[in-house]
């Protein structure tokens, strides 16, 4: 659904949307497999992996539920730890000047961790970010994005979610929230397509024109 009308509150994704992680995350994946005990991935695999869910891409992997959440805080570690490696997109910087100057507040939900979001963003960025609630469950962006948007007092229908994942789609609308899919991420174009977003943005330049449009609707 597409909001009715302005856009007040952008909920950003770190990873594969602001942040250019996809590549240390391959990087350092099949030695979290090592450690965890799940299979490996081949180079020859990984365009397959990013047309999947989530889900689907842990029953491929063979990991066990219960270890998702000790995963998952490993790869926080991994990801603190290497921070300095870590960049944001192009245009990404001017995205979210561009936004916050139009009079649309910005917010950060993430599995990853606070420290690290603030170390790649920078401080000038950081300082654009008027909530931030970083270390969600793999599957619990949900009930972060309901605490963001009370915490920031703007209408559900005057938020959109962006990100670059089927569950990130998965959780707005289970937050009963507008999901903008980016197409630079981990997961397809094509994939992301199937989940039905309000908008499928191909760059940051796409997201900043369409949601400053909508400042002038109602």
């Amino acid at each position: 659904m597409i909001p009715p009308g302005p856009v007040r509150l952008a909920i950003l994704d770190f990873d594969g949307t602001l942040a250019d992680s996809f590549a240390w995350f391959c990087g350092v994946l099949n030695g979290v497999a090592d450690r965890y005990g799940f299979r490996r991935v081949a180079a020859h695999e990984v365009a397959s992996l990013r047309g999947l869910s989530a889900r689907d891409i842990l029953r491929r992997l063979e990991v066990a539920p219960w270890k998702v959440p000790l995963i998952a805080r490993h790869m926080r570690a991994l990801a603190a730890r290497d921070a300095a490696a870590l960049t944001l997109f192009p245009g990404i910087p001017a995205m979210m000047a561009r936004l916050h100057a139009g009079g649309i507040a910005l917010a950060v939900v993430t599995s990853n961790r606070e420290d690290t979001v603030r170390r790649v963003l920078g401080p000038a960025l950081t300082g654009l970010v008027a909530h931030t609630a970083c270390g969600a469950a793999l599957f619990g962006k949900a009930r972060k994005f309901r605490a963001v948007v009370r915490a920031s007092g703007v209408a559900p229908a005057q938020v959109l979610c962006l990100g670059d994942e089927i569950r990130d789609a998965q959780a707005a609308a289970a937050a009963g929230l507008a999901f903008g899919a980016v197409a630079w991420g981990y997961t397809t174009p094509e994939a992301l397509s199937l989940a039905r977003p309000a908008w499928l943005f191909e760059t940051p330049e796409a997201v900043t024109a369409a949601l400053l449009a909508r400042q002038t609707v109602g």
